[in-house]
């Protein structure tokens, strides 16, 4: 698992400022690279699946992460709005996934997530939410 060094170790480095969140996301998103990204997460972060159910912890988002990673697409991510209090912040984020995968599959996934990060004592900025389809309509029934 990744240890306490991660930043100093990798080319992927975590943001020390709420408006570098969403380049460090990116970076580590487009790694491919489970192991890499579940760095950006906090120990006991939970992420909110496509079908409304949490995950919590970096093994279960590792799960989620590895059917985004599958199809070797980047994803590319415009902001709406980040608000800050303190050491918590609030992302809203439109993404989208296209092209075709590795598979030869075409993809075109898209949503508007939902998420907030916290800033550790190390000062560095981890998501500890992630709802990547937050303003999905889901039925509670």
């Amino acid at each position: 698992m990744i240890g306490q060094d991660f930043v100093e170790r990798s080319v992927f480095s975590l943001s020390k400022t709420p408006e570098g969140i969403v380049d460090s996301f990116l970076a580590h998103m487009n790694s491919f690279n489970t192991e890499i990204m579940l760095g950006f997460y906090e120990e006991d972060a939970i992420f909110i699946g496509e079908n409304g159910k949490p995950r919590r912890g970096r093994l279960e988002i590792a799960r989620e992460l590895d059917y985004f990673f599958k199809f070797g697409l980047p994803v590319k991510i415009t902001t709406r709005n980040i608000y800050v209090d303190g050491n918590l912040a609030s992302l809203i984020l439109d993404w989208i996934i296209t092209g075709n995968a590795n598979n030869g599959e075409k993809v075109y996934m898209r949503g508007t997530s939902n998420d907030y990060a916290k800033r550790g004592r190390d000062g560095y900025w981890r998501y500890w939410f992630e709802n990547p389809f937050g303003i999905q309509v889901r039925s509670l029934f």
